[in-house]
């Protein structure tokens, strides 16, 4: 991965998202002196089956909150997309276009967004649509004649979209001395590990280690987080 950056964006549709392996590389990047701001398009009030949007969503966004604490990331913003129905479209872009501009990150870091995961399964449209809608948003944030209301500098300066969890992975990190607390940072999301039952997914400890080692297979035989790099 690239060292040569500061500033980092982090952009996901619902809480838990840079949970599931980003957040250990997001780790040691804090360790090492950068500064990370975590964007959440919903707030995930529709995560949990048993439990009504209007309990939920403040649930999860306090489990977001402590989970970016444990990895070092102390701002953290939620857009109030609604959860499990979030359009790509205009409006998400411009919010999209809005953080990038006001945070002015060399790098941005996702969830993947292709149709499927590794393994064939469907990825959700929430994730798919964030995802097309950031790449978007990256260059309606360096162009000053769009969206000319939020009146804020345009920002052309993104790098690159690191894209986490896609099954095209091209660059790693390697995250020997902040895997545990990207396992705990997954642990703070206890009311929706506890919804979802039991479970690979709903065991932070077995699901992170076991795809660190996977990934140390591929590149250079160390605990890894794995991620897609696109150039801006």
């Amino acid at each position: 991965m690239p060292s040569d950056w500061e500033r980092g964006l982090a952009v996901v549709a619902h809480p838990d998202d840079l949970e599931y392996g980003a957040s250990a590389a997001i780790a040691r990047w804090v360790d090492e002196g950068r500064s990370m701001v975590y964007v959440l398009a919903s707030r995930g009030e529709a995560g949990i089956d048993g439990l009504a949007p209007e309990e939920s969503g403040p649930l999860r966004e306090r489990e977001q909150i402590e989970a970016a604490r444990i990895v070092g990331v102390s701002e953290v913003e939620f857009l109030d997309h609604a959860d499990g129905v979030i359009e790509y479209g205009v409006a998400l872009r411009r919010d999209l276009a809005a953080a990038i501009r006001r945070h002015r990150p060399e790098i941005i870091v996702t969830l993947n967004f292709a149709p499927a995961w590794p393994g064939g399964y469907r990825n959700s449209p929430d994730h798919r649509n964030v995802g097309e809608a950031l790449l978007d948003a990256v260059g309606d944030a360096g162009n000053r004649w769009i969206f000319r209301d939020l009146e804020l500098e345009p920002w052309n300066g993104v790098r690159w979209v690191a894209v986490a969890g896609s099954p095209q992975a091209t660059h790693a990190v390697d995250v020997t001395s902040s895997l545990d607390r990207g396992v705990e940072s997954l642990q703070a999301h206890k009311a929706y590990l506890e919804a979802l039952g039991p479970g690979p997914m709903s065991d932070p400890n077995t699901f992170l280690r076991e795809a660190a080692q996977q990934a140390a297979a591929r590149f250079g035989g160390k605990p890894a987080a794995t991620f897609e790099l696109i150039p801006c």
